[in-house]
């Protein structure tokens, strides 16, 4: 590879495959009024000793046909025949069909240019060479943001080739292809319910000029906003940024916004049967997460809340602060009110309310206490280790059994005869079509 030394006035880069035909190679350096060309080239074929593409660039004398069925060679190399002078080019060897080689070679080639001329407009054409060598060099230039992507094209004679004299250098159309490959690791992030992460890396990425690209961008941000406001239990936020991309949503997404209704505007015994039902769903997503800590802590609250949520909804009686003829056993705190935990809690339902919970819970007592143990040992309660997977899961499936039957069956009568979908994890097939 010729390396010649930095020339400051350079304006314009050029990054070109070569292959058999010097024409469209010709034509994309003189359209493009590149002041300094890196020929991406083949050697001699190590099997054959066929000459390979570097003779266009290096051969001596006349050393191209201008036509490939001259019984000879009439046109000097392609240097010569743009006027590029010594240290106005390099030639950079390259396999003809490793596309993994090639690749690395081409992100290598680009980043030295910019290296060596970073003030410079960088082109790469992927016209010439062997299709291997062209998409690598689309691969690469996709990866680098500030590369212009061209070819050499025109009307076609038939499914071969361009009409001679009638090729001209285009810009490459890759706009969407390249805030694509911007946004999908990000987007990735929704298989893991990360969606508050999406939202963040999605706000970092340049708001493209387009006006389709532009909002193809701006709605993964809002949707990714919409479902972190809903992990976090923002039902509200959710909504508000959710509802006005009704038409955008898969038809298995948009019951959502119904779930949604019902979290935010639904009566107060209905909103919180809900809410109990969401947050059956959050746990789900903390533990395929892995969090098994976090997972446990909202069952934990699920079991909880649903006990305050029967008494105060058939008794019209706060845990928080109990009839004393209720829990005599049980002293006042020093504001005078008796308070019940979890089990006392539960206790209170099966002796006050006759519902599936109620009979659910004199039934399943005993295994309830186990579990309660198990909990109350994790880190993220009293004790000092964290939850392991088998012990979350355990947990999980207990509760997502008879309970989960039971708690349904008192929501029937509310109008939540089933659990609400669980939020969206293909951002792609589910929100961004």
């Amino acid at each position: 590879m010729n390396d010649p030394a930095p020339a400051p006035d350079l304006r314009t880069l050029l990054l070109c495959t070569v292959g058999g035909s010097h024409v469209p190679i010709v034509r994309a350096i003189q359209e493009s009024g590149a002041d300094y060309v890196c020929f991406l080239c083949t050697g001699p074929d190590p099997n054959t000793g066929k000459a390979g593409s570097d003779a266009q660039i290096e051969g001596q004398g006349f050393c191209i046909r201008e036509r490939p069925t001259d019984d000879k060679p009439t046109l000097p190399n392609i240097p010569s025949q743009c006027g590029l002078a010594a240290g106005r080019y390099e030639l950079r060897r390259v396999p003809s069909d490793d596309l993994d080689a090639i690749h690395g070679l081409c992100r290598e080639a680009l980043a030295d240019l910019r290296r060596r001329y970073p003030q410079a407009r960088l082109l790469a054409d992927y016209t010439g060479g062997t299709k291997s060598m062209s998409a690598a060099l689309v691969l690469a230039a996709l990866d680098s943001e500030d590369v212009e992507l061209q070819l050499v094209t025109g009307n076609r004679v038939d499914l071969v080739r361009v009409r001679d004299g009638a090729e001209t250098a285009a810009p490459a159309t890759i706009e969407a292809i390249r805030l694509q490959r911007r946004m999908q690791p990000y987007l990735n992030a929704w298989t893991r319910h990360a969606y508050a992460e999406a939202e963040a890396g999605l706000r970092r990425l340049p708001t493209p000029a387009n006006a389709t690209l532009r909002g193809r961008l701006n709605r993964a941000r809002d949707l990714s906003a919409a479902f972190a406001a809903w992990d976090a239990f923002d039902h509200a936020g959710a909504f508000q940024r959710l509802h006005g991309y009704a038409a955008a949503l898969a038809n298995d997404t948009r019951p959502l916004l119904g779930v949604l209704r019902v979290l935010t505007e639904g009566e107060p015994l209905q909103r919180e049967a809900a809410q109990l039902l969401d947050l059956y769903r959050n746990a789900e997503r903390r533990f395929a997460q892995g969090r098994h800590d976090d997972g446990v802590a909202r069952l934990y609250r699920l079991l909880e809340w649903t006990a305050q949520w029967l008494l105060q909804r058939d008794c019209q009686v706060s845990t928080g602060d109990l009839p004393p003829d209720w829990v005599p056993q049980l002293p006042p705190n020093r504001d005078g009110k008796r308070q019940a935990g979890l089990y006392e809690a539960w206790r209170l339902v099966a002796e006050h309310t006759r519902g599936p919970l109620a009979a659910w819970h004199r039934d399943r007592r005993e295994p309830m206490l186990d579990y309660l143990r198990a909990r109350n040992a994790s880190i993220l309660a009293h004790g000092f280790a964290p939850v392991g997977a088998a012990a979350g899961r355990a947990f999980h499936d207990w509760l997502a059994g008879e309970f989960l039957d039971a708690l349904l069956q008192e929501t029937a009568p509310l109008g939540l005869r089933r659990l609400p979908p669980q939020l969206p994890a293909d951002a792609n097939d589910a929100l961004l079509r």
